[in-house]
């Protein structure tokens, strides 16, 4: 255990310790900055399979490993241990966020070759995998609430990278808040737990929630929800979505690591280890089905009509987690479902990110997919890379999605009843449209007529556009990507490898009975997927793509191009209220607090003002008060008598 425990802090320790030198070490590392920041990843990753390996040489019952650091917090009742949890779960999660983690940086270093301060984005891209390993070894609550609020703290600092730029700054607040709307309700579950079962340890409250559930059922569905409302912040899902497209600001490399691999599944990962409180809460669980559904769907559409790459692999990413949450939403039995899919994710997602990344490189940093067209000859690779992880999205057979979303949608329809229908349903149909959108991009970047040959740079330079194709350190990332893309999901599912693995962390695997074959549901998904990129084809592939988009455009277009209304909904709930309220606040504090007091003064400040007048020092002012006393005294005991 000893080994073990120097094993697991030394992963948080690695880019822990790169961030620091890098942000210490000032100007004098800016040449080998960047090599540092990968040698501690990559170190870790190594030693991320290491443990990999030591934990699935144990039995299944001895394969959750909780070691003990030091002692963190003593104060009365509260006593918390500094520790970590080492099972199939965490150490899942480790070998993704470092070995995902490793490629970013990699490629990172062609990406910002040019930036002055790459040696500060590779701080913060470690303090970042840091603070996320930190999130899911964490033993305890409190540990991983420390490492959610490290990694809010990292993303602010990343997708603000640039902050130069407004939108950049903007779009960094506007995270930062919209997470800590979702903190909110992690923090005040953890207390909750605290004041119910007197304990914040994993093994303390999932001992002690079957009894809580039976003395007071409501408690545990209100930890539930405040647990999703965490989990909705950091996973981008409704209604706290509208920060995660904004943060495409942020540099490439980042869109990759926070929307592939790592903070947008934390909300997963939370329900997932959660899991003891969601079996024995089903509104609790439900209404994680419902979140993941409605979103998916939401994201869906919000990625049919964006022309920004980068915005609509967002909306995807908010799609795919839906996905995910309704995975772990269905229950006891098929959470491993959602731990594949976000697996798989991790592999596609980021390389399609990368391989924007690779397109925005070739055309001088613009987004505008109508800008785009005929790639596919200039940029080959980019090309390939980015078709795998096409085809691995849309669920194309033998590819990553085909084996990770297709047991999603049977498990919706195997819940049963009318929610089995509606679930299971929103879910075909959201395959449908992803298969849509994402054919939609490919169609728009690499195939149609080169847009760009008669159009000059929108970044105020002129110049005009020469595509070409990444340098070797940002494309042999994209490839070990694209075959992730192909063969991850096959290695994961066949024989039910992952789930078996996973077992003793969420439960055994239970494989899903939908109310007909499952070959249906197959079937009726590559179909769906088909209809899809049909459509695509025939309104997009067809036609030639204008520069300018046509006016007026149909009102479901206008919706997806306005975010599904996230931001208006927002805005017109939360952000101008607070807004009346804070001005209502000030004018209330203004006029009514400050009023009080300042007009009290006053009035006193004039009767002093004006009795001070009379003690001017005449002896007959003295005595004409004297004589005005007695005689209002004489008056009042006459008023008295005759009363």
């Amino acid at each position: 255990m000893t080994g073990l425990l120097g094993a697991s802090v030394l992963l948080i320790a690695l880019p822990l310790a790169g961030a620091i030198v890098l942000l210490v070490g000032g100007r004098l590392l800016d040449r080998v900055g960047h090599l540092i920041g990968c040698a501690t990843v990559l170190a870790a990753f190594v030693l991320g399979v290491a443990i990999f390996f030591h934990v699935q040489g144990q039995p299944a019952a001895d394969q959750l490993n909780t070691v003990t650091v030091f002692t963190w917090m003593q104060s009365g009742r509260l006593d918390i241990d500094f520790g970590l949890l080492v099972d199939p779960l965490s150490i899942t999660f480790v070998l993704l966020i470092t070995g995902v983690g490793s490629l970013i940086h990699i490629y990172s270093i062609g990406y910002m070759s040019h930036d002055a301060d790459r040696r500060k984005f590779f701080a913060y891209l470690n303090l970042f995998v840091a603070a996320m390993l930190l999130l899911v070894l964490g033993d305890s609550f409190v540990t991983l609430y420390a490492g959610w609020e490290g990694v809010g703290l990292a993303s602010y600092l990343l997708i603000g990278f640039w902050s130069d730029r407004p939108a950049a700054a903007t779009a960094a607040k506007k995270a930062f808040i919209m997470n800590r709307v979702g903190d909110v309700g992690l923090a005040l579950a953890i207390f909750l737990m605290f004041k119910e079962m007197g304990t914040v340890s994993y093994d303390g409250v999932f001992s002690h929630i079957d009894q809580l559930a039976e003395q007071s059922p409501g408690t545990v569905t209100v930890i539930a929800l405040l647990l999703l409302l965490g989990a909705c912040g950091k996973s981008g899902q409704v209604p706290l979505q509208a920060w995660l497209p904004d943060a495409m600001e942020g540099p490439t490399p980042v869109s990759a690591l926070i929307h592939a691999a790592t903070m947008v599944t934390a909300g997963v990962y939370l329900i997932a280890r959660c899991s003891p409180i969601y079996d024995v809460t089903a509104d609790g669980s439900l209404v994680v089905a419902i979140i993941g559904t409605v979103t998916l769907l939401v994201g869906c559409i919000g990625g049919c009509a964006k022309d920004d790459i980068k915005k609509v692999l967002a909306y995807s990413t908010v799609s795919q987690i839906g996905y995910m949450f309704l995975a772990v939403g269905l229950g006891a039995g098929v959470y491993a479902l959602g731990i594949l899919l976000l697996l798989c994710h991790g592999f596609f997602k980021a390389g399609l990110f990368l391989g924007a990344g690779s397109i925005m490189h070739a055309m001088n940093d613009d987004v505008d997919m109508r800008r785009y067209g005929g790639l596919a000859r200039r940029l080959p690779i980019t090309f390939a890379t980015m078709a795998c992880g096409y085809l691995a999205i849309i669920g194309f057979p033998l590819f990553d999605g085909f084996y990770a979303k297709d047991p999603i949608i049977e498990a919706a329809f195997a819940a049963g009843g009318v929610k089995g229908w509606l679930l299971g349903s929103a879910a075909l149909i959201g395959a449908g449209i992803t298969a849509f959108y994402m054919t939609r991009l490919m169609i728009m970047t690499f195939f149609g007529e080169p847009r760009w040959k008669q159009l000059t740079s929108t970044d105020g330079t002129g110049r005009a556009y020469e595509p070409h194709e990444a340098p070797a350190v940002m494309t042999i990332p994209m490839i070990i990507l694209a075959v992730g893309s192909v063969g991850a999901g096959a290695f994961f599912a066949i024989n039910d490898r992952l789930a078996n693995w996973l077992a003793p962390s969420v439960g055994p695997y239970e494989e899903p009975h939908p109310p007909f074959p499952a070959i249906v549901v197959t079937i009726a998904t590559l179909a769906v997927v088909a209809v899809g990129v049909f459509i695509a084809y025939w309104f997009i592939g067809r036609r030639p793509v204008p520069v300018t988009p046509p006016m007026p455009v149909p009102a479901i277009v206008t919706l997806a191009r306005n975010d599904v209304g996230g931001n208006a909904i927002n805005e017109t709930l939360f952000a101008r209220p607070g807004i009346w309220l804070s001005r209502a606040s000030v004018y209330a504090d203004a006029r009514g607090v400050d009023g009080l007091v300042n007009g009290t003064a006053a009035a006193l400040g004039g009767l002093s003002g004006r009795w001070r007048r009379w003690q001017n020092g005449y002896v007959r002012s003295y005595a004409l008060s004297m004589f005005a006393g007695t005689l209002v005294v004489v008056l009042m005991l006459l008023l008295v008598r005759s009363a």
